[in-house]
């Protein structure tokens, strides 16, 4: 059965080359204006058989909002990848560089990609997406505009990569995460990394023993990230990446550090994933 997977974007984002490289190229992917509706798509049965989502970038850094997503939803991690931002020149076939007189992107693209982009007088157009530029530079058969987006994209609206790579910053990787809603979310054979959110008491030292146990444990945490929680009075909520050898030795630490915070939840179990 073809898997339908939800994902942020259109078709030719970033986000369906990560679900892609989980699910395989025959994967359908199910298009989400926002991570909220990629969240809840995810989470309907009738709609689909999970949800790709990106975390953090190894440049802009978490995407806070999507940590209160997760926790409020019925969802859980069974997996992540590691995706390499590749930002490439598209055009329609046969377009030279000395025709182009408008490049269409996203703004954060535009900014991925700036040192390239000064060596021309081009006039710079945001978008709301890099694959939606691409897609309506087909649609439209624009002869003078360029758009900035994914290989995948220009495969998938038949264009040329007309300037491959020319994102300043070689080393910018995001994070996907898989979501499975938690009735489905079978055990991970050697999984080797969980992730989970747990709150203290906010007392002097309350995080310090919690972290101290983890380390204890021979555990490691390899990202701790405060959230506020809402309607609180300055107090946040702590989303822990661990990583580990065994199960035993993460369902042990788990227990030692419940007595020592507020709440202790699981959002996943899953394999340490690739980079890409």
């Amino acid at each position: 059965m073809t898997q339908r997977i939800a994902i942020q974007g259109y078709e030719g984002s970033f986000h369906q080359v990560a679900a892609e490289q989980i699910f395989g190229t025959g994967v359908q992917v199910i298009p989400c204006a926002t991570f909220r509706e990629v969240v809840k798509i995810a989470g309907s049965k009738k709609e689909s058989e999970g949800g790709i989502m990106a975390i953090e970038n190894s440049i802009a850094g978490s995407i806070l909002p999507n940590y209160n997503l997760l926790q409020k939803s019925n969802l859980r991690i069974t997996g992540e990848v590691y995706l390499q931002i590749k930002q490439n020149l598209l055009v329609n076939p046969g377009v030279k560089l000395e025709d182009i007189r408008e490049v269409h992107t996203h703004p954060m693209a535009i900014l991925q990609c700036l040192a390239f982009l000064e060596k021309y007088n081009w006039k710079l157009v945001e978008t709301e997406d890099t694959a939606l530029s691409a897609k309506l530079i087909h649609q439209h058969k624009n002869k003078y505009a360029a758009g900035i987006a994914s290989k995948r994209a220009a495969e998938l609206f038949n264009l040329d990569v007309l300037a491959p790579n020319i994102h300043t910053m070689k080393n910018n990787y995001t994070r996907f995460l898989v979501l499975q809603r938690e009735e489905e979310a079978l055990p991970i054979e050697d999984a080797n990394k969980a992730s989970v959110i747990f709150e203290t008491d906010h007392s002097r030292g309350s995080l310090a023993k919690v972290l101290t146990a983890i380390a204890n444990g021979g555990i490691n945490l390899s990202k701790l990230q405060s959230v506020p929680i809402p309607g609180s009075d300055w107090k946040y909520s702590f989303h822990a990446d661990m990583e580990f050898d065994t199960l035993k030795q993460f369902e042990t630490v788990i227990e030692k550090i419940r007595p020592l915070a507020e709440e202790v939840t699981v959002y996943g179990i899953y394999k340490k994933g690739k980079t890409i």
